[in-house]
Order: C-alpha cells, then structure tokens, then sequence
C-alpha cells in the first residue's frame, strides 16, 4: 500500500472548506501539507516550501490559477502541478497544459482520484522518494525489488536483482570480484570468486547482451556497466 511519507504537497484554493477536506485526507495519508487561500500566498510558499506537487485551483479571485503556474515555472519550481477546474472545458484544460500544468482534475471530484493522480505525478518526477532510481534503460524499484529493462521488467532471482542494481547504480566505474562479492554476497561469504561470473553471464542472457557491449569485462579489473 503507498504512503505519502516524506512528500510534500502545497494545496492552492480560495474555498477553506476545499482546502481543509483536502488537507485532512492527505495528512491521514502521511504526506506533509501546506495550504494557500490564494495565488500571491502560493507563490510566495512553493519557494520556501519546496513541494513535490502542487494541487492548484484554477478560478481563484485576483491572481488565477493560470497566472500562479505560469509564474511557478518561471521561478523554477520543480513540482508536479494538478490544476483543479469547475470546467469541463477543453480550452482551459489546454491552456494549463500549455503553461506547464502536468494533469488536471474537474470539479466535483472524488479524493481517491486527486490521490491516484498525486501518486502518479509522483511516481513520474520523482521516482526516488518510492525508492525508483532511473539510469538510462534501467529502471530500480526498490521496493518492489524489480528492474525494467527497456519498459520491461526482467525475471531476476534475488541475487541477480542485488547485483544488476549494484552494476547499474555504479555504471561507468569498473567493479572488481573481490568488490562485487563483499557488496552483493557479504563480507562472509566463503565461496569462490567464480560465482561472479556465474551470475554475469546469466544477467547478460536476460539482457540479450551477447557482445559485452552493456556489462563488460576488462580482463584483471572487473566489470563495467556502459549505459547507451
């Protein structure tokens, strides 16, 4: 089950019974929350605050929601932004795409969806907060203990998944066996060194790496992950 531990969400909207309902239910999610009645306040917070998304209304007195994401992106703000619009109008919809919006949720809508499309924003931009590391074709969850390959998720064992995330978090260094062994075995194993290329072998099977292209190996050094 997700939880929002250690992510932050500013919420923007001039309604305070929107603001509070939302708020409850993502403090019961674990995220951490701020609020802001209205643009100037949000702009001013996203600085300090640094969210990881942000749930913006759009038709807010004054300074509109329009005006505050296009004012975030040219301040440099990192964050995922949801609009939230009481029109199911394609054009305002566009318009907030157009200015750096990534999704958009109409009004009524049901908290499961905001918190689903949250989720996703989140999963997108900032894969590290769900233990997601991203190096060139490869994707490490490690919550999962799973790794794409090329959008496809390889069938590893556990010692495969432990030493392709070794090879491809330390891409571009050449790792030794003796290296290999104490980070991926442990300091006690007592086995031969040989294992290590046992098991390279079989992850450059399920790679399709039959020329060494991504796992080489340099003779009397080790290996070396090259990303594409």
């Amino acid at each position: 089950m997700m939880n929002g531990r250690g992510m932050k969400v500013l919420l923007v909207d001039d309604e305070p019974h929107i603001l509070q309902f939302l708020e409850i239910g993502l403090l019961n999610e674990g995220f951490t929350v701020q609020t802001a009645p209205d643009g100037l306040t949000a702009v001013t917070a996203a600085d300090d605050y640094a969210p990881h998304v942000i749930v913006l209304d759009v038709m807010m007195p004054g300074m509109d929601g329009f005006e505050v994401c296009r004012l975030f992106k040219q301040n440099g703000i990192e964050a995922a932004i949801i609009m939230l619009t009481a029109k199911d109008e394609v054009d305002d919809r566009v318009k907030g795409l157009h200015l750096g919006a990534d999704d958009y949720v109409i009004k009524p809508f049901s908290f499961e969806e905001l918190l689903a499309r949250i989720y996703a924003r989140l999963r997108n931009q900032f894969p590290a907060l769900f233990g997601e590391v991203t190096a060139g074709p490869f994707r490490i969850d490690d919550s999962r203990k799973e790794i794409r390959y090329r959008d496809s998720i390889l069938e590893l064992s556990p010692t495969e998944y432990e030493l392709l995330k070794y090879l491809v978090t330390n891409h571009g260094i050449v790792l030794s066996k003796s290296r290999i062994l104490d980070k991926v075995w442990g300091y006690q194993f007592g086995g031969e060194e040989n294992i290590v290329e046992v098991y390279i072998r079989s992850l450059r099977e399920k790679l399709k790496d039959r020329e060494h292209r991504l796992i080489r190996t340099l003779r009397g050094a080790g290996y070396r992950v090259d990303l594409p």
